[in-house]
């Protein structure tokens, strides 16, 4: 087997274990050693120890040696900040868009045929595309706010968001029905402008996860 190493390495390193981190295959208080990430990959132990440096530097393992390191769990108290920050993003992209006068035929088509395969999804019972949907679903409606800013901490958000739709959706899969209903609520909502309605409906969905954890 041929290893590999430097800035292609550990980027494949890094992509490979987060991945793995925030579908909930390694779960938190897992330990994870170099050597069995780069086995997988086929590399040597160096990129895989950049790869840790910065899933470290991003909260989401604990290094416990020069070898290996322990999955951080995710927090009650970190969760209800990803929620909260959820929640301001997409009240305050939902408000610039309900003032510019909607979203438009575009983003309800997009969110038409987005909703479409999250109900393949739910049919199939396939959680990792239903989350890939899901994430997708929330990103569209801050994208129609045309806000740079909001897109930027959104897209910040993203891996910690997608791992708290793993740990719920995982644990139940009978969850996955109730995320599709408050999605058309959401959309239907998002597309009529309804601004109180919309709230309501987004304060509703994200309570779901508060039990997550």
């Amino acid at each position: 087997m041929t290893t590999s190493t430097g800035p292609v390495a550990a980027e494949r390193a890094y992509a490979h274990t987060k991945a793995l981190i925030i579908s909930g295959e390694l779960p938190g208080g897992a330990l994870v050693s170099e050597g069995a990430i780069g086995a997988e990959l086929g590399i040597s132990r160096t990129p895989v120890h950049e790869a840790f440096l910065l899933l470290s530097a991003e909260q989401l393992i604990e290094l416990v040696s020069r070898k290996g390191a322990i999955v951080r769990p995710m927090s009650h108290r970190e969760a209800a900040d990803v929620l909260a920050m959820r929640k301001g993003i997409e009240a305050a992209s939902a408000s610039q868009v309900f003032a510019a006068g909607g979203p438009g035929e575009r983003c309800a088509g997009l969110l038409a045929d987005n909703l479409n395969r999250q109900r393949e999804y739910v049919d199939a019972g396939d959680v990792s595309g239903f989350v890939a949907a899901d994430d997708d679903f929330h990103a569209l409606m801050v994208e129609a706010s045309g806000n740079p800013v909001a897109q930027h901490f959104y897209e910040e958000l993203r891996s910690r968001q997608q791992r708290l739709r793993n740990l719920l959706l995982r644990v139940d899969p009978a969850n996955l029905m109730s995320s599709y209903r408050d999605h058309r609520e959401l959309a239907d909502c998002f597309l009529a402008g309804d601004a109180t309605r919309f709230a309501d409906s987004l304060d509703a969905h994200l309570n779901r996860y508060q039990g997550a954890i």
